[in-house]
């Protein structure tokens, strides 16, 4: 059960209105739709996008599904954690268990990216997510520093537990042709960031590091889509960068890769924030699989992991300056040095992030929680 596809654009997508019935299963699942307020461009909207889906799932959720019965119910919790709520009135109805993966912690990301500053209205959003976790029947978190902020939350620490990301791709071809969207650079070091724009992602650090490194022969290949992109176009501009930044758009997941097969290293980055401190980026695990040297500038569980597992650099958060003294780091080294480098990280995938092993904990505890029924 979702709503209405309009992530990251703001408005619901063309390809969806013209033909609703195109998007009615993924790969043998059903899936059902229920009206949203798109996100829009505003705060105003994304936060009547998360209270429209909240009620409208509420409400005509169960109606949509009326007859049905349920063994189990597996809660994405990205953002907003209001998405738990639907899923609570399902459990109501049904009197099937909650498995809730908690992705992003509220209200820790609001305040983080300053969408919200009252406390008031910070602490009204603790006490709601306290709510959504003790009615769940497990909640897991995507890295282990966020267990301690969860078990804050809930009476039983048994009911808590690490549920890493897994990378959706495969261990990258060598031999995949590179996106014709990109001029070849060979000519060029080559850094590539795909993922969403916005906020959180830091883009002004990330400009004072290509402003800092504009002399010299580096390319910023920014893959993507998101509320800050209008900005991040202008913003280059502003500043002088379009030679030294692209921004091809928004390409689906299965052409990462060929971007990916331009990059001698991969870029992710967070601002400084302790939610993101705890946090381990999604695209980290993509990353790892392209096997291609990562540049981390964030804090926390994701720079440890890139740190510990050797294949690439992080500096903290919002250095700009770490940022581009870690580009010129990488440009020193040999190709071989580099492709060393990128090759462990399928090591670490495989060691930390396997999907299969993941997802067979996954059905485990859910079999299990629809067992005590």
């Amino acid at each position: 059960m979702t709503g209405k596809p309009n992530y990251p654009d703001g408005s619901v997508f063309p390809e969806f209105t013209s033909n609703p019935s195109a998007f009615d299963s993924f790969e043998g699942a059903e899936v059902v739709r229920v009206p949203l307020i798109p996100r829009g461009k505003g705060g105003v909207t994304l936060i009547l996008n998360y209270l429209s889906y909240a009620v409208s799932a509420s409400i005509l959720g169960p109606w949509r599904l009326r007859g049905r019965q349920f063994d189990a119910i597996f809660v994405f919790q990205g953002s907003p954690v209001t998405v738990g709520l639907p899923a609570i009135v399902m459990k109501w109805r049904t009197g099937a268990p909650i498995a809730l993966w908690v992705l992003d912690l509220w209200p820790q990301s609001l305040e983080a990216v300053g969408a919200v500053r009252s406390p008031l209205v910070l602490g009204l959003v603790d006490r709601m997510v306290t709510y959504i976790y003790r009615q769940c029947d497990m909640v897991w978190g995507q890295s282990r520093a966020f267990l301690a902020e969860i078990n804050r939350h809930v009476v039983d620490s048994n009911k808590v537990d690490y549920l890493p990301s897994w990378s959706d791709s495969p261990i990258m071809d060598a031999d995949v042709l590179p996106a014709s969207e990109v001029p070849l650079r060979p000519d060029l070091f080559n850094i590539v960031f795909t993922g969403n724009i916005g906020e959180a992602q830091n883009f002004p650090a990330v400009l004072d590091a290509a402003a800092e490194l504009r002399d010299e022969p580096i390319r910023w290949v920014i893959v993507g889509d998101g509320r800050q992109r209008d900005w991040l176009i202008e913003e280059v501009q502003r500043r002088g960068l379009q030679d030294q930044v692209l921004l091809p758009g928004r390409f689906p997941l299965e052409r990462m890769h060929s971007f990916f097969s331009h990059a001698d290293a991969l870029l992710v980055s967070l601002k400084t924030a302790p939610a993101f401190a705890m946090t381990i980026p999604g695209k980290v695990q993509s990353y790892l699989a392209a096997g291609k040297p990562v540049i981390a500038m964030l804090d926390g569980e994701g720079a440890a992991l890139i740190e510990r597992s050797g294949a690439g650099i992080a500096v903290p958060s919002g250095d700009s300056q770490g940022l581009a003294n870690a580009v010129r780091k990488l440009k020193a080294l040999s190709p071989s040095e580099r492709s060393g480098m990128g090759k462990l990280g399928p090591e670490v995938l495989a060691r930390e992030f396997d999907r299969q092993s993941i997802l067979d904990m996954v059905e485990n505890t859910l079999v299990r929680l629809a067992g005590r029924r």
